[in-house]
């Protein structure tokens, strides 16, 4: 068993881009801090795979350089309870952005669980880990699952190395499982707000405790219109601002990944300019300058 978790281990750390990847943007974002006389305002993105693939970073920052300073964390599969104890955690441990945005749409804003792949190794301390658990009303095997995968490499990525190994050895493997996509039903006014709007007073109470302004951010997916106008409006309810750089109704097929839900390179060249210009603006506005300079 302990050579098992020492390979896993090294495997981790040698083999995963998601874990070099996520560990270097957590590294960058604990050094958020209030920006200095003149200097641009820092702001921690947070989002899972709808921004990892809708935004070109290397182009966001190149837009926004004179505006804000982005410390972006993109896990995949990431919803609202991994960020409300991921975000605990990065205030614990020093980082003091002046702006927290989050990337959510209605699904991962009203899902009821973590990520037990990288979430609770690279987001969570053992405290959020019991936290979350009991959030979560999580039973005594779902918890011990939760806790071995904030201590264990094995655990926490051993779905993960399943799936590659079985790609390796099954040809078309992905190809024996299409996505089907199912009509989900979306909450709409008043069940909507219900839902949604105590959490996102719950994100902006915690951001404000440690000096943070919160935004949300909500990336287009297909057909999601009126879902974006529901989350837009339980945002202002929660007395927080939204950020709709890109109408979905605005963007063509063409624009999508085959799983028809994340954006493809074309999305993301449309999707990353309009990001960068909603946030200088709002970010600029709230700073007192525009869309350039600092206090």
């Amino acid at each position: 068993m302990a050579g098992l978790e020492l390979s896993f281990g090294f495997m981790l750390k040698r083999r995963s881009s998601t874990y070099a990847r996520v560990s270097r943007q957590y590294a960058d974002a604990l050094t958020a801090q209030p920006a200095a006389a003149g200097g641009p305002p820092s702001v921690l993105l947070l989002g899972n795979s709808l921004l990892l693939d809708g935004v070109n970073e290397p182009r966001l920052h190149q837009l926004t350089s004179g505006t804000v300073r982005i410390y972006p964390i993109f896990l995949e599969g990431t919803g609202y309870h991994d960020w409300v104890y991921g975000l605990r955690r990065l205030f614990r441990r020093g980082a003091r952005p002046q702006f927290v945005v989050i990337g959510l749409e209605v699904n991962t804003s009203l899902e009821n669980s973590v990520r037990e792949e990288y979430g609770p190794m690279l987001l969570f301390d053992a405290g959020d880990v019991l936290d979350a658990a009991s959030d979560l009303k999580m039973d005594r095997t779902e918890t011990s699952n939760l806790l071995l995968a904030h201590y264990s490499a094995f655990w926490s990525t051993r779905a993960i190395f399943r799936r590659r190994i079985l790609r390796s050895m099954v040809p078309g493997f992905e190809g024996l499982f299409p996505v089907i996509r199912r009509a989900q039903s979306v909450p709409q006014g008043a069940e909507l707000d219900t839902l949604a709007v105590p959490r996102l007073r719950n994100l902006r109470d915690l951001c404000e405790a440690n000096g943070a302004t919160l935004l949300l951010l909500i990336p287009p997916t297909p057909s999601s219109e009126g879902a974006v106008r529901g989350m837009a409006s339980a945002a202002r309810k929660a007395g927080i601002q939204s950020l709709v750089p890109v109408d979905p109704a605005t963007l063509p097929e063409r624009c999508y990944q085959a799983d028809a839900i994340h954006l493809n390179p074309e999305g993301a060249a449309i999707f990353t300019p309009a990001l960068a210009n909603d946030l200088s603006r709002a970010v600029g506005t709230m700073w007192g300058f525009g869309s350039s300079g600092g206090p």
